[in-house]
């Protein structure tokens, strides 16, 4: 029995390193096709595409399900003849990963080529990425977040802010420079806090005009320049529904790509004993509820955004399950569980 016990001890030991060193030897590819152009330009030519069209990703659906497919490197020369483009439109692509065999990954902008003929040659549909992420699962959602939003970070990066002459992207996207003065523009995220807000029984949803009808989320905002997080949350809170935290809680954070490059710093917070009743910035938001545990949990057991024809029988939904959102609201739902 204990040999039995050494050997699979050794054998999860084996996996455990090859799986450390497989990740080691892919960051360390990433960061040459980052910085050497001449690497990432030959990588190009054996790499996989995601494809956009004015940062809507193209979609492919089979049997009821939406997919969003790499293109190789092969297909995309084939694809940008018949669209009548030349191969070197391949160097527009920016550089989102790699593979365990090193198999760099791009995503490619077709903006430039008119969207119906370029969804005939693809066999798909550019969809917006709002709307893509409800038809998706949650493993396409990350990689789409990060390749649109770098995609978009460059197209409003074009010129340098402090000489105002034009800048060039390096060949795998990783920055933009000012040849004239050598100033270097790196890809950037603005912080946000997006807070669960609790009274210990129910939790605080909100939503804004801008949302899809019926849905509701966790509060978020922007930190201002000076702010720690702690500072960021319990400001939030106060101004968009006059509660006052009086603790909060780290749970996890998000790349998300609306309006412009955020990384989503999301935690739970407590409000003062008796001190729920909510003031409502109209400013901010459309409304905010609080919600039991039992409403949640219904709300959670809901796949997908409801039909048009089914929103009169469903009071409220939440974000879909690769949100952070989505993951704030199953984490304190489980919390009211009975041990």
């Amino acid at each position: 029995m204990m040999s039995l016990l050494r050997n699979f001890n050794i054998s999860t030991m084996q996996i455990s390193c090859r799986l450390v060193s497989n990740y080691v030897s892919r960051m360390r590819h990433l960061l040459e096709l980052k910085e050497d152009d001449e690497v990432c330009r030959k990588a190009l030519r054996s790499g996989a595409f995601l494809l956009f069209h004015n940062f809507c990703p193209l979609l492919q659906r089979s049997e009821n399900k939406y997919t969003a497919p790499f293109v190789t490197a092969s297909e995309l020369n084939r694809i940008l003849q018949k669209l009548k483009q030349k191969e070197k439109y391949m160097e527009e692509s920016v550089l989102i990963g790699c593979t365990a065999n090193h198999v760099a990954q791009f995503a490619l902008d077709l903006g430039r080529i008119e969207k119906a003929k370029a969804e005939s040659v693809l066999k798909g549909t550019f969809v917006d990425l709002r709307k893509a992420f409800f038809l998706l699962d949650g493993k396409d959602a990350p990689l789409l977040s990060q390749a649109q939003g770098l995609l978009r970070w460059h197209s409003t990066h074009l010129y340098c802010s402090q000489t105002g002459r034009p800048t060039q992207k390096n060949v795998s996207g990783s920055k933009r420079v000012c040849s004239t003065e050598e100033i270097i523009y790196y890809p950037q995220m603005s912080p946000v806090i997006i807070v669960l807000v609790s009274d210990g029984a129910q939790c605080l949803l909100a939503r804004q005009e801008s949302f899809p009808p019926g849905m509701y989320s966790a509060l978020a905002g922007f930190c201002d320049i000076g702010e720690t997080v702690e500072e960021s949350v319990q400001r939030e809170v106060a101004e968009e529904v006059g509660l006052e935290v009086s603790s909060f809680e780290y749970s996890a954070s998000q790349h998300w790509p609306f309006p412009n490059n955020s990384l989503m710093i999301a935690c739970h917070a407590l409000v003062h004993p008796g001190q729920n009743k909510i003031d409502l910035n109209p400013i901010e938001l459309e409304d905010a509820r609080w919600f039991d545990a039992k409403v949640i949990a219904e709300a959670l057991k809901r796949k997908r955004m409801p039909t048009q024809k089914e929103m009169g029988d469903v009071p409220f939904w939440i974000p879909p399950p690769w949100a952070v959102a989505h993951q704030l609201i199953k984490e304190w739902n489980q919390r009211q569980q009975p041990c």
